[in-house]
């Protein structure tokens, strides 16, 4: 199962994404509303996880452009 964590402070986006590579998921870490909507519309993710307090693109808004896609 694929992952993207989108994530701002590096060290909960550390925490998380250590956590689920144990569990034996594949993740990947955007520190930004843009890029990490750019790696959800580009790559073949299972989950994400949003943090909704985002730079340059907050989560809500990431998510709301997903929803209507």
């Amino acid at each position: 199962m694929r992952v993207l964590v989108i994530e701002d402070d590096q060290e909960v986006a550390r925490q998380v994404a250590t956590i689920l590579r144990q569990a034996l998921y594949v993740v990947d870490v955007a520190r930004d509303g843009l890029e990490g909507q750019f790696l959800g519309d580009t790559e073949p993710y299972d989950a994400v996880v949003l943090d909704l307090g985002l730079p340059r693109r907050d989560g809500l808004s990431v998510l709301q452009y997903w929803r209507q896609s």
